[in-house]
Protein backbone atom coordinates (compact mmCIF):
# COMPACT_ATOMS: atom_id res chain seq x y z
CA UNK A 1 0.00 0.00 0.00
CA UNK A 2 2.80 2.38 0.82
CA UNK A 3 4.46 1.86 -2.57
CA UNK A 4 1.18 2.51 -4.40
CA UNK A 5 0.58 5.67 -2.35
CA UNK A 6 4.05 7.00 -3.16
CA UNK A 7 3.54 6.26 -6.87
CA UNK A 8 0.24 8.20 -6.92
CA UNK A 9 1.85 11.22 -5.16
CA UNK A 10 4.63 11.34 -7.74
CA UNK A 11 2.10 11.66 -10.58
CA UNK A 12 -0.16 14.17 -8.82
CA UNK A 13 -0.76 17.35 -10.93
CA UNK A 14 0.80 20.66 -9.68
CA UNK A 15 -2.56 22.47 -10.04
CA UNK A 16 -4.89 21.05 -7.45
CA UNK A 17 -7.46 23.83 -6.92
CA UNK A 18 -9.50 26.12 -9.23
CA UNK A 19 -7.75 29.15 -7.70
CA UNK A 20 -4.35 27.83 -8.75
CA UNK A 21 -5.68 27.19 -12.25
CA UNK A 22 -6.97 30.75 -12.63
CA UNK A 23 -3.70 32.20 -11.32
CA UNK A 24 -1.68 30.12 -13.77
CA UNK A 25 -3.85 31.16 -16.76
CA UNK A 26 -3.63 34.85 -15.86
CA UNK A 27 0.15 34.76 -15.41
CA UNK A 28 0.51 32.93 -18.73
CA UNK A 29 -1.06 35.93 -20.48
CA UNK A 30 0.39 38.79 -18.40
CA UNK A 31 4.05 37.75 -18.13
CA UNK A 32 4.71 37.64 -21.93
CA UNK A 33 3.06 41.08 -22.31
CA UNK A 34 5.23 42.56 -19.55
CA UNK A 35 8.37 41.07 -21.09
CA UNK A 36 7.47 42.45 -24.53
CA UNK A 37 6.85 45.95 -23.09
CA UNK A 38 10.17 45.91 -21.27
CA UNK A 39 12.03 44.93 -24.43
CA UNK A 40 10.31 47.66 -26.47
CA UNK A 41 11.11 50.26 -23.80
CA UNK A 42 14.77 49.18 -23.69
CA UNK A 43 15.14 49.47 -27.46
CA UNK A 44 13.34 52.82 -27.61
CA UNK A 45 15.35 54.32 -24.76
CA UNK A 46 18.49 54.14 -26.91
CA UNK A 47 17.17 56.97 -29.11
CA UNK A 48 15.71 59.14 -26.37
CA UNK A 49 17.32 62.43 -25.42
CA UNK A 50 17.57 63.57 -21.81
CA UNK A 51 14.95 65.92 -20.48
CA UNK A 52 15.67 69.53 -21.38
CA UNK A 53 18.24 68.63 -24.05
CA UNK A 54 18.19 70.56 -27.32
CA UNK A 55 20.76 68.48 -29.19
CA UNK A 56 18.19 67.36 -31.76
CA UNK A 57 16.68 70.74 -32.47
CA UNK A 58 16.96 72.12 -35.98
CA UNK A 59 19.30 74.88 -34.82
CA UNK A 60 21.64 72.49 -32.99
CA UNK A 61 21.79 70.10 -35.94
CA UNK A 62 22.46 73.00 -38.29
CA UNK A 63 25.44 74.11 -36.19
CA UNK A 64 26.95 70.61 -36.18
CA UNK A 65 26.72 70.14 -39.93
CA UNK A 66 27.72 73.72 -40.79
CA UNK A 67 31.02 74.03 -42.69
CA UNK A 68 34.07 74.87 -40.60
CA UNK A 69 35.06 77.81 -42.76
CA UNK A 70 32.93 80.29 -44.62
CA UNK A 71 33.59 83.20 -46.92
CA UNK A 72 31.97 86.51 -47.53
CA UNK A 73 32.18 88.59 -50.68
CA UNK A 74 33.41 92.08 -49.82
CA UNK A 75 33.60 95.05 -52.15
CA UNK A 76 37.21 96.23 -52.07
CA UNK A 77 36.12 99.72 -53.11
CA UNK A 78 33.50 100.01 -50.39
CA UNK A 79 34.27 102.29 -47.43
CA UNK A 80 35.86 100.59 -44.45
CA UNK A 81 33.43 99.68 -41.69
CA UNK A 82 35.12 100.26 -38.34
CA UNK A 83 34.44 98.02 -35.36
CA UNK A 84 32.77 99.53 -32.35
CA UNK A 85 34.59 99.75 -29.04
CA UNK A 86 32.50 96.91 -27.64
CA UNK A 87 33.27 94.70 -30.65
CA UNK A 88 37.02 95.28 -30.28
CA UNK A 89 36.77 94.56 -26.56
CA UNK A 90 34.84 91.32 -27.10
CA UNK A 91 37.24 90.01 -29.75
CA UNK A 92 40.59 91.20 -28.43
CA UNK A 93 40.64 92.86 -25.03
CA UNK A 94 38.35 90.50 -23.12
CA UNK A 95 41.02 87.80 -22.86
CA UNK A 96 42.92 89.89 -20.28
CA UNK A 97 40.63 92.70 -19.16
CA UNK A 98 37.65 90.45 -18.37
CA UNK A 99 39.55 88.53 -15.70
CA UNK A 100 42.38 90.96 -14.87
CA UNK A 101 45.11 88.76 -16.34
CA UNK A 102 48.73 89.87 -15.70
CA UNK A 103 47.68 92.99 -13.84
CA UNK A 104 45.34 94.26 -16.58
CA UNK A 105 42.60 96.41 -14.99
CA UNK A 106 39.38 94.43 -14.97
CA UNK A 107 36.54 96.09 -16.86
CA UNK A 108 33.97 97.38 -14.37
CA UNK A 109 36.50 97.68 -11.53
CA UNK A 110 36.45 101.43 -10.90
CA UNK A 111 39.22 101.29 -8.31
CA UNK A 112 41.58 99.50 -10.72
CA UNK A 113 40.78 101.89 -13.57
CA UNK A 114 40.91 105.11 -11.54
CA UNK A 115 44.69 105.70 -11.95
CA UNK A 116 44.50 105.11 -15.70
CA UNK A 117 41.46 107.32 -16.15
CA UNK A 118 43.23 110.04 -14.14
CA UNK A 119 46.22 109.85 -16.50
CA UNK A 120 43.93 110.91 -19.34
CA UNK A 121 42.64 109.48 -22.59
CA UNK A 122 45.76 110.26 -24.65
CA UNK A 123 47.97 108.41 -22.18
CA UNK A 124 45.76 105.32 -22.18
CA UNK A 125 45.50 105.38 -25.96
CA UNK A 126 49.28 105.61 -26.34
CA UNK A 127 49.74 102.52 -24.15
CA UNK A 128 47.00 100.63 -25.98
CA UNK A 129 48.50 101.37 -29.41
CA UNK A 130 52.17 100.83 -28.60
CA UNK A 131 51.85 98.28 -25.80
CA UNK A 132 53.42 98.23 -22.37
CA UNK A 133 54.73 95.43 -20.16
CA UNK A 134 52.79 92.23 -20.83
CA UNK A 135 50.35 94.03 -23.11
CA UNK A 136 51.31 93.78 -26.82
CA UNK A 137 50.68 96.69 -29.22
CA UNK A 138 46.99 96.98 -30.10
CA UNK A 139 46.26 94.05 -27.84
CA UNK A 140 48.16 91.81 -30.24
CA UNK A 141 45.99 92.52 -33.30
CA UNK A 142 47.97 94.79 -35.67
CA UNK A 143 45.05 94.76 -38.12
CA UNK A 144 43.13 97.15 -35.86
CA UNK A 145 43.24 100.81 -36.78
CA UNK A 146 44.18 103.47 -34.21
CA UNK A 147 40.57 104.66 -34.35
CA UNK A 148 39.23 101.21 -33.45
CA UNK A 149 41.72 100.93 -30.56
CA UNK A 150 40.62 104.37 -29.36
CA UNK A 151 36.98 103.29 -29.38
CA UNK A 152 37.86 100.20 -27.33
CA UNK A 153 39.75 102.33 -24.78
CA UNK A 154 36.76 104.67 -24.42
CA UNK A 155 34.37 101.73 -24.09
CA UNK A 156 36.37 100.01 -21.33
CA UNK A 157 37.11 103.24 -19.47
CA UNK A 158 33.47 104.36 -19.54
CA UNK A 159 32.39 100.94 -18.30
CA UNK A 160 34.74 101.43 -15.36
CA UNK A 161 33.86 104.90 -14.13
CA UNK A 162 35.12 107.11 -16.97
CA UNK A 163 33.11 109.61 -19.00
CA UNK A 164 35.08 110.05 -22.22
CA UNK A 165 33.48 111.16 -25.49
CA UNK A 166 33.45 108.88 -28.51
CA UNK A 167 36.56 109.64 -30.62
CA UNK A 168 35.84 111.31 -33.98
CA UNK A 169 35.90 109.08 -37.04
CA UNK A 170 38.92 109.52 -39.32
CA UNK A 171 38.60 111.01 -42.79
CA UNK A 172 38.53 108.61 -45.72
CA UNK A 173 42.03 107.90 -46.95
CA UNK A 174 42.56 108.64 -50.63
CA UNK A 175 46.17 107.80 -51.48
CA UNK A 176 47.45 109.49 -54.63
CA UNK A 177 48.26 107.33 -57.58
CA UNK A 178 51.85 107.37 -58.82
CA UNK A 179 53.12 106.24 -62.15
CA UNK A 180 55.69 103.49 -62.16
CA UNK A 181 59.13 104.69 -63.35
CA UNK A 182 60.11 103.59 -66.86
CA UNK A 183 63.25 101.41 -67.15
CA UNK A 184 66.31 103.02 -68.71
CA UNK A 185 67.39 102.07 -72.24
CA UNK A 186 70.25 99.62 -72.59
CA UNK A 187 73.64 100.92 -73.85
CA UNK A 188 73.60 101.32 -77.63
CA UNK A 189 69.81 101.22 -77.79
CA UNK A 190 67.82 104.07 -79.31
CA UNK A 191 66.27 105.99 -76.40
CA UNK A 192 63.15 106.59 -78.49
CA UNK A 193 62.64 102.90 -79.03
CA UNK A 194 60.13 101.18 -76.75
CA UNK A 195 61.68 99.48 -73.78
CA UNK A 196 60.26 96.33 -72.29
CA UNK A 197 58.81 97.12 -68.92
CA UNK A 198 60.32 95.42 -65.92
CA UNK A 199 58.06 93.11 -63.98
CA UNK A 200 56.22 94.93 -61.20
CA UNK A 201 57.64 94.67 -57.71
CA UNK A 202 54.39 93.27 -56.41
CA UNK A 203 54.21 90.55 -59.03
CA UNK A 204 52.57 87.36 -57.83
CA UNK A 205 55.04 84.75 -56.55
CA UNK A 206 55.65 81.56 -58.39
CA UNK A 207 52.68 79.22 -58.13
CA UNK A 208 52.89 76.61 -55.41
CA UNK A 209 52.54 73.02 -56.43
CA UNK A 210 49.05 71.68 -55.92
CA UNK A 211 50.08 68.88 -53.59
CA UNK A 212 52.08 71.25 -51.35
CA UNK A 213 49.17 73.70 -51.14
CA UNK A 214 46.68 70.96 -50.33
CA UNK A 215 48.91 69.47 -47.63
CA UNK A 216 49.40 72.86 -45.98
CA UNK A 217 45.69 73.63 -46.06
CA UNK A 218 44.84 70.21 -44.65
CA UNK A 219 47.31 70.71 -41.78
CA UNK A 220 45.69 73.96 -40.61
CA UNK A 221 42.10 74.03 -39.42
CA UNK A 222 40.72 77.43 -40.43
CA UNK A 223 38.49 77.55 -37.35
CA UNK A 224 41.44 76.98 -35.01
CA UNK A 225 43.64 79.55 -36.71
CA UNK A 226 40.82 82.11 -36.73
CA UNK A 227 40.07 81.65 -33.02
CA UNK A 228 43.75 81.88 -32.12
CA UNK A 229 44.24 85.11 -34.08
CA UNK A 230 41.08 86.69 -32.64
CA UNK A 231 41.38 85.62 -28.99
CA UNK A 232 44.19 83.27 -27.91
CA UNK A 233 47.03 85.38 -29.31
CA UNK A 234 46.40 88.06 -26.67
CA UNK A 235 48.15 85.87 -24.08
CA UNK A 236 49.85 83.11 -26.05
CA UNK A 237 51.34 85.53 -28.56
CA UNK A 238 53.61 87.05 -25.92
CA UNK A 239 53.46 84.52 -23.08
CA UNK A 240 51.36 86.67 -20.74
CA UNK A 241 50.86 85.37 -17.16
CA UNK A 242 52.84 82.21 -17.82
CA UNK A 243 50.85 81.18 -20.89
CA UNK A 244 53.04 79.03 -23.18
CA UNK A 245 54.17 81.30 -25.99
CA UNK A 246 53.08 80.43 -29.52
CA UNK A 247 55.75 78.37 -31.28
CA UNK A 248 57.88 77.85 -28.13
CA UNK A 249 58.58 74.11 -28.18
CA UNK A 250 60.11 74.01 -24.71
CA UNK A 251 57.20 75.88 -23.12
CA UNK A 252 54.60 73.67 -24.80
CA UNK A 253 56.34 70.33 -24.20
CA UNK A 254 54.91 69.70 -20.68
CA UNK A 255 51.38 70.48 -21.87
CA UNK A 256 51.67 68.31 -24.97
CA UNK A 257 52.75 65.39 -22.77
CA UNK A 258 49.44 65.58 -20.86
CA UNK A 259 47.54 64.80 -24.07
CA UNK A 260 45.12 66.69 -26.28
CA UNK A 261 42.02 65.89 -24.19
CA UNK A 262 43.61 67.29 -21.04
CA UNK A 263 44.68 70.50 -22.80
CA UNK A 264 41.24 70.99 -24.34
CA UNK A 265 39.59 70.46 -20.94
CA UNK A 266 41.76 73.17 -19.38
CA UNK A 267 41.08 75.50 -22.30
CA UNK A 268 37.31 75.02 -21.98
CA UNK A 269 37.06 75.22 -18.18
CA UNK A 270 39.89 77.71 -17.61
CA UNK A 271 42.71 77.51 -15.09
CA UNK A 272 44.56 80.11 -13.02
CA UNK A 273 44.68 83.41 -14.90
CA UNK A 274 43.14 81.86 -18.02
CA UNK A 275 39.35 82.38 -18.20
CA UNK A 276 37.05 79.63 -19.56
CA UNK A 277 37.49 79.32 -23.32
CA UNK A 278 40.10 82.06 -23.14
CA UNK A 279 37.28 84.58 -22.85
CA UNK A 280 35.65 83.52 -26.14
CA UNK A 281 32.45 82.35 -24.46
CA UNK A 282 30.63 82.00 -27.78
CA UNK A 283 33.19 79.56 -29.19
CA UNK A 284 32.11 75.92 -29.45
CA UNK A 285 34.08 73.05 -27.91
CA UNK A 286 35.12 71.95 -31.39
CA UNK A 287 36.51 75.41 -32.15
CA UNK A 288 38.43 75.39 -28.86
CA UNK A 289 39.91 71.99 -29.75
CA UNK A 290 40.87 73.30 -33.20
CA UNK A 291 42.61 76.32 -31.64
CA UNK A 292 44.55 74.11 -29.21
CA UNK A 293 45.56 71.84 -32.08
CA UNK A 294 46.69 74.87 -34.10
CA UNK A 295 48.96 76.04 -31.28
CA UNK A 296 50.26 72.54 -30.60
CA UNK A 297 51.14 72.02 -34.27
CA UNK A 298 53.10 75.29 -34.22
CA UNK A 299 55.12 74.04 -31.24
CA UNK A 300 56.15 70.71 -32.78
Amino acid sequence: MSNEQEHNEEHAPPIKTPKQLITTVVLAFILPIIIILLLVNMVASGTKVGAGSDTLTQEAIGKRIAPVASFELVDANAPKVFKTGEQVYQTVCTACHAAGVAGAPKVGDQAAWAPFIKSGFESMLNVAIHGKGAMPPKGGNPALSDYEVARAVVYMANQSGGSFDEPPAPDADTPAKTEAPQPAAKPGQDPAAPVAAAPPSNAAPAPVKADESENKQAAIDPAGEKLYKSTCFACHGTGVAGAPKFGDKAAWAPYIETGMDAMVKVAIQGKGAMPPKGGATNASDDEIRAAVQYMVDAAK
